[in-house]
């Protein structure tokens, strides 16, 4: 949830009680069981100078982010032959590792060729194997490719290592001068482009389901405006100009709408806008605050943030029939709706009974069991992988605002690589072609 946001609901929650958890509902606040050992061989390399980039270490990497998998430590494997025809399964069977992968690089007509392959080691067979091509600077997008494949073979889920991720910087000059900066950048924070900057506050980001436009939030009017951004070219356009807030965009699954907040009559209600024609519809219509939609894979289903039963709470509304039901139970507040690819799990920032910190949590849709998956203290803005495996949030370290990504199921979490300055309001792109 947006620092902005969860200000606006605390300010103007009222103050009735909350109503009593379901019995089904079970808070969990440990992670889940061992990873799978895999081994990921440094990958031989045919040419002369020194390669930019470790293709081998960014695929184990991946797979370790995953939380599926744990790579066994490169210094254990020093000593072990590292090419398909030198495997001897016993000496991988004796640190441990389940599968192994192998690759190596060869120049070809000024591009670059990668072959690998990947053996299950408990029954010594070779259980993929293929091949990659491309210029020296796309070293990080072969070795993202190759977990992408190798992680869908074992799985069986697609891999999300290929996707991008959105975010904000705000880096200060002085007293009254700060720069904002709206970043992109790989999955895992690497290579970040800059795609626009301001002295005025950005907010909200968010991927079209095409991934080749974003709408976020721009002071830059000295108060809140949405912009659709188009990523390749950089042309802007401007969506809305009502007094007020202007908050909070998510675009509906086929990416012909946007769903977001405004307080033009008086308090903040969601609507919906068609993209191309600007016809806009309100879709909520009560004395609480709605805020923060987010759209089910149906396009017809919107998760969102409401104080209605006193705290801030996450329900889900029909806007066909307008259709409202209460999603969350457990603790005191739960906000910003986030929903894995399949619809089972819902993301949310979540503040437990008896306690002043707010946390990342995940809920099981059908069970109602939550997941703590956060540990820190101010954890908000959560974003999930397209595959639904591993979620970046906002949260603060040693005074300064920065990213975490952790894996769904608990076993794995790592800071992220950002630029200077305080880091937020992350946003995972949809799989990209």
């Amino acid at each position: 949830m947006s620092t902005f946001f969860r200000a606006l609901l605390i300010m103007l929650c009222c103050t009735a009680g909350l109503a009593m958890a379901e019995e089904k509902n079970i808070l969990v606040t440990s992670g889940a069981d061992r990873a799978i050992p895999v081994a990921v061989v440094p990958f031989g390399w045919q040419g002369g100078s020194l390669l930019p980039e470790d293709m081998a270490e960014i695929v184990g990497n991946d797979l370790r982010n995953s939380g599926f998998f744990e790579p066994i430590p490169r210094q254990n494997m020093i000593s072990l032959p590292t090419s398909a025809a030198e495997i001897i399964y016993r000496d991988w069977q004796a640190l441990g590792a389940q599968y192994v992968m192998v690759g190596s690089i060869q120049p070809n007509a000024g591009r670059l060729q990668v072959q690998f392959a990947l053996f299950n080691v408990a029954t010594q067979q070779q259980v993929m194997a293929g091949s990659v091509g491309g210029a020296g600077d796309q070293l990080r997008d072969m070795a993202h490719h190759i977990a992408d494949l190798a992680f869908e073979k074992l799985t069986g889920i697609k891999g999300a290592f290929s996707t991008k991720m959105l975010y904000v910087t705000a880096e200060r000059f002085g007293v009254e001068n700060t720069r904002y900066t709206l970043q992109r950048s790989d999955y895992d924070g690497a290579r970040a482009v800059t795609l626009l900057q301001s002295r005025e506050p950005i907010l909200s980001p968010r991927y079209a389901p095409d991934g080749r436009r974003i709408a976020y939030v721009s002071f830059e009017q000295k108060r809140p405006r949405i912009f659709i951004q188009h990523i390749d070219t950089g042309r802007r356009e401007q969506i809305t100009n009502f007094e007020g807030l202007n908050g909070a965009p998510a675009w509906s699954p086929d990416g012909t709408r946007l769903a977001f907040v405004l307080s033009k009559d008086g308090n903040p209600e969601i609507y919906v806008m068609d993209v191309a024609s600007r016809q806009l519809r309100r879709v909520t219509n009560h004395m609480a605050i709605d805020t923060e939609p987010f759209w089910g894979k149906d396009g017809q289903t919107l998760y969102f943030t409401s104080d209605r039963a006193g705290r801030p709470q996450i329900y889900k509304m029909n806007i066909n029939s307008g259709a409202t039901d209460r999603v969350t139970f457990v603790g005191n507040y739960n906000a910003n709706p986030k929903l894995s690819a399949d619809e089972k799990t819902l993301v949310m920032v979540h503040r437990q009974d008896g306690f002043t910190v707010f946390r990342v949590a995940a809920q099981d849709l059908q069970t109602g069991r939550v997941r703590i998956l956060s540990a820190t203290g101010l954890d908000e803005s959560p974003t999930v992988a397209p595959n639904g495996t591993m979620l970046t949030y906002a949260t603060r370290q040693q005074g300064r605002g920065m990213l975490m990504l952790v894996s769904t199921n608990g076993r794995f979490k790592t800071p992220l690589p950002t630029a200077q300055g305080e880091v937020r309001e992350p946003s995972w792109s949809p799989y990209l072609d």
